[in-house]
């Protein structure tokens, strides 16, 4: 049962932006994305293509992996079970910790996870460098990183990669945008 909160945050929104031009899954993303941040730019800088939210559906109704890129969005995800390496994971190098747990996640899941991305654009970075190697094929990505260093190049390198990709342009984002975009595709997958 939705709660009347949520039932009243929706009709706010949608007097406030028209998104009815979206396709369902689309607008199913977007919507929830602005419900989770209020931020009505949402609308013009989320790119949710409903081939890439189907597929993301699918996944998630098949019971694939969900991966996030740190605690903070797996936290926020619910309605589904998901993992983050971080706690595993050890930088090296110029790999930050948030990389190495991407290269986990890979490892364990090569092919058909939900890889969630919110907070390390290093992290977005390793999951579209271990896909370009042929290691790591995930069913979508869900990239929304946020920050000024790094983070819109990311996600253009990632809506740019030909990969199966949500995303937003932009340094806005976060754990709990990136949580929103998934949480819309468990609901829609749950039907």
């Amino acid at each position: 049962m939705i709660h009347p909160i949520e039932v009243e945050s929706y009709q706010i929104l949608a007097a406030r932006v028209d998104l009815s031009h979206l396709s369902p899954g689309t607008r199913a993303v977007v919507e929830r994305v602005i419900h989770a941040s209020a931020d009505l730019e949402y609308a013009e800088t989320v790119v949710a293509p409903e081939a890439v939210v189907v597929a993301a559906v699918e996944a998630i109704a098949a019971g694939c992996p969900v991966v996030t890129d740190v605690e903070m969005t797996r936290a926020g995800i619910t309605g589904v079970e998901a993992r983050c390496y971080l706690a595993e994971a050890v930088a090296a190098g110029n790999r930050s910790r948030s990389s190495a747990a991407m290269r986990l996640a890979a490892e364990r899941h090569p092919r058909g996870a939900v890889v969630v991305i919110g907070c390390a654009p290093t992290a977005l970075y390793e999951a579209l460098a271990l896909a370009a190697q042929g290691r790591f094929a995930p069913a979508a990505i869900i990239a929304m990183p946020v920050g000024f260093v790094g983070a819109a190049a990311a996600k253009a390198a990632a809506l740019g990669s030909g990969l199966p990709v949500i995303g937003n342009t932009g340094d806005k984002g976060g754990s709990a945008v990136a949580a929103a975009a998934c949480n819309a595709i468990v609901r829609l997958a749950r039907g």
